[in-house]
């Protein structure tokens, strides 16, 4: 199935008024144009088109659906010329720091598609869950989760990032499963110390913030670490949905606390202050903004 053809197919069926006419333009076969708009009708659930032997017209979900498929196929072809111009300029090299989970979880797929796009750029990647000196290491662009400690970054926000409280079923069966936030106090639970929303884990319970009191035993600037030393039975941890969600789909941990959410967290890219950022620099802040817009990781 694709569905560029799909919506190509039935915008230049409209626009020709014909079947024929269309495939011709497109270089296929009468039979395929006809099967690729039926499929689109099959899969969208709705009539778009009223067929007979001379003509065919639209419906009504057709005409709503054919004014927003001219302004897709227009959006697409202005990002495939924008991209086709911007290979033959783009070139250089980019240092990107990272945490560990963030770079091999989300980042590795969209760098891979910016770097099969413009072939002349080189990127540097270190994944590191500290909070690198962008500065005095020399990084052109960092990605980073929570609140940013450092108010003279340019930050660009990303993503929201879902958090989840989790235990082990080992854990829970030993110490129990906490109804309320205000119970982890009575619990062992594990820090998260790479996202920098403060020593508090914030849940929400009818719009007003709940901030249990909490005694950490153990602290990690690692979310995969932590996930997998709650998979062993040690406590509690709150982490980033990505870190742990194998781990829920194995059934080594549990979501607790289901019916309180926790804040979610911003995911920026930064620049360092004072500085002319590159073009190729802003292309790779701009392809990852477009990559994660209005997904929650």
């Amino acid at each position: 199935m694709n569905k560029f053809e799909e919506l190509e197919a039935f915008v230049e069926v409209v626009d020709r008024h014909s079947f024929s006419d269309a495939a011709e333009k497109l270089g296929v076969s009468k039979s395929i144009l006809s099967r690729r708009v039926s499929d689109l009708e099959k899969r969208l659930g709705v009539q778009l088109m009223r067929r007979t032997t001379r003509r065919q017209s639209l419906t009504d979900a057709g005409r709503h659906f054919y004014e927003r498929a001219i302004h897709l196929l227009s959006d697409l072809k202005d990002a495939e010329q924008m991209v086709s111009d911007a290979q033959a300029m783009l070139s250089g090299k980019i240092k990107l720091a990272a945490p560990l989970g963030i770079g091999i979880g989300q980042l590795s797929e969209p760098i891979a598609e910016f770097m099969q796009i413009h072939t002349d750029v080189e990127v540097s990647v270190e994944l590191d869950d500290r909070n690198v000196d962008l500065v005095g290491e020399g990084f052109d662009l960092a990605v980073r989760v929570g609140q940013l400690q450092d108010s003279n970054l340019i930050a660009r926000k990303l993503a929201e990032v879902n958090f989840a409280t989790c235990a082990s079923s080992d854990y829970l069966a030993i110490h129990g499963e906490p109804k309320h936030p205000s119970e982890l106090s009575e619990h062992q639970v594990m820090h998260y110390s790479n996202v920098q929303v403060g020593d508090q884990w914030f849940y929400f319970q009818s719009g007003k913030r709940i901030t249990p009191r909490m005694n950490y035993r153990l602290s990690a600037n690692n979310g995969e670490f932590l996930a997998r030393t709650a998979s062993c039975g040690l406590g509690i941890c709150a982490l980033p949905l990505f870190y742990l969600q194998e781990y829920i789909d194995r059934g080594e941990l549990i979501p607790i606390l289901k019916d309180y959410p926790r804040d979610a967290a911003g995911m920026y890219a930064v620049y360092p202050p004072g500085r002319l950022v590159s073009r190729r620099v802003k292309m790779l802040s701009d392809y990852l903004f477009a990559y994660f817009r209005n997904r929650v990781i």
